[in-house]
């Protein structure tokens, strides 16, 4: 049976063909997130992706997991990328190859500073496929959280213009 899909996805189906959530974002997965991500706690980073690999085992299993990619000056700031820290992490547990297919080309602000307008904006562009990635039809992106979805989808254009056929994306949690 397909998922349900929400009203603003029956009005404009997204891009990526479906999108693993196993979990909100509310307490205490929040707080969770938030240490690993911004404190650095690599523990609660391995928690969440077995918790995400537990969901995953019940989807269609893609040819490969390509983590959301931060800046380099963002990676810098913080000492990691979260999302290619999840998609290893999750990649051991599916044994699934991790690929580096996507690269963010330019720098943009925190989301949070925006509303859904000017998220989409935000992150327009700003992502490109690496070579490796047209050798793939079926991937899912791996993201610790997705809000209203535009990070994922400016993600899933840069890869289905690179040849990928379908795209999924795996997060850990939906705000």
């Amino acid at each position: 049976m397909p998922a349900a899909r929400c009203g603003r996805c029956l009005r404009k189906a997204p891009l990526r063909v479906s999108t693993l959530a196993p979990f909100q974002y509310l307490a205490p997965v929040d707080a969770l997130i938030l240490a690993f991500k911004r404190g650095g706690d690599l523990a609660n980073g391995r928690l969440l992706a077995h918790l995400l690999a537990e969901a995953a085992r019940s989807v269609v299993q893609p040819q490969a997991l390509v983590p959301v990619p931060l800046h380099i000056s963002r990676v810098r700031e913080r000492g990691f990328d979260q999302a290619k820290l999840l998609a290893r992490d999750l990649a051991r547990e599916l044994a699934l190859p991790v690929i580096s297919g996507l690269r963010r080309v330019r720098a943009t602000p925190h989301q949070f500073a925006f509303d859904k307008a000017g998220r989409k904006r935000n992150v327009r562009g700003a992502f490109a496929a690496e070579p490796e990635l047209a050798g793939y039809a079926h991937i899912a992106l791996v993201d610790d959280v997705a809000t209203t979805g535009s990070t994922l989808e400016a993600c899933a254009l840069a890869a289905l213009r690179a040849g990928v056929q379908r795209v999924d994306a795996w997060v850990v949690a939906r705000a």
